[in-house]
């Protein structure tokens, strides 16, 4: 029984982290989401904002010199982790 209730849980949280990205990408108009837009997003600092880009915890890629987060990573990114930083 439990093992069931843990599948609910991660389908419930796949749902929600498909919706927020989905609200994400309609609001910024990109699938990707660079340093100022996470800044916007988190109401954190740009240093602290490039911290988690280069962080090997966060799901970045790099486009040239540029890291980037795409919208479906960071929404599920942010649910999962969200005890840690509320």
């Amino acid at each position: 029984m439990t093992h069931k209730k843990e599948m609910n849980i991660n389908s419930e949280s796949g749902v929600a982290a498909a919706l927020e990205a989905k609200r994400l990408a309609e609001k910024y108009g990109k699938d990707y989401l660079n340093c100022d837009d996470i800044v916007s997003i988190m109401g954190i600092g740009k240093n602290n904002a490039r911290n988690l880009l280069n962080s090997i915890t966060f799901p970045t890629i790099e486009v040239g010199n540029r890291k980037v987060v795409s919208v479906m990573a960071f929404a599920l990114w942010s649910l999962q982790d969200s005890h840690k930083y509320a």
